[in-house]
């Protein structure tokens, strides 16, 4: 469990330094350069995040129960982890409405799907997990409201339908094969022909 908390701690600590010390981060990148911030921060948020996925999966070998969410509640974050998805490819797909509205689709994706993965799993480690990531963007979304917001272009519908079809799509292909894959886990039993 150390592990994973130093990972988990680590990783959304560096993920806060905008939130909590912009102006440091400002003036860490006036000093070193953008790209050398980049390349630092990639490299540190790597290792928290190895950190962190190796401690997870050393808790899900001793897993501890919290409590057994009903079946509902499962149907209901399955919905929510599309919604996530949506949210999540209309941060990276220009010209969007749901961008252009929202402001930050990502951290509204992260949030969205940590709690959906929230309702979803009593499993001590998975609390924990989703639930840092929820909290961490709850603070992330408050700050970033408070940040000037980056100029969209005009949004098109044809871009928007590309955001909703793309982020379903994703959504499918992970939950059908990636997730069982990636994480050990398959959140839809589908028969492999």
């Amino acid at each position: 469990m150390l592990w994973f908390l130093i990972g988990l701690a680590g990783f959304l600590g560096l993920h806060s330094v905008r939130i909590v010390a912009p102006d440091w981060r400002e003036a860490r990148i006036a000093a070193i350069g953008e790209k050398a911030w980049k390349g630092l921060y990639s490299l540190i948020s790597i290792i928290f995040f190895v950190l962190m996925i190796w401690g997870y999966c050393q808790m899900r070998q001793h897993p501890v129960l919290v409590w057994q969410p009903p079946m509902a509640l499962r149907h209901i974050g399955m919905v929510l982890v599309v919604i996530a998805f949506v949210l999540i490819s209309a941060a990276y797909v220009p010209n969007n409405a749901i961008r252009a509205r929202l402001g930050h689709p990502m951290i509204l994706g992260i949030k969205t799907w940590a709690f959906a993965h929230l309702l979803m799993s009593g499993w001590l480690h998975s609390m924990l997990l989703f639930g840092a990531f929820l909290l961490w963007a709850i603070v992330d979304f408050s700050s970033a409201r408070k940040r000037p917001r980056d100029t969209v272009a005009k949004p098109s519908a044809a871009m928007t339908l590309v955001t909703v079809i793309g982020g379903i799509a994703f959504a499918a292909i992970f939950a059908m094969y990636l997730h069982g894959m990636l994480i050990g886990v398959q959140p839809i039993n589908m028969p492999m022909h």
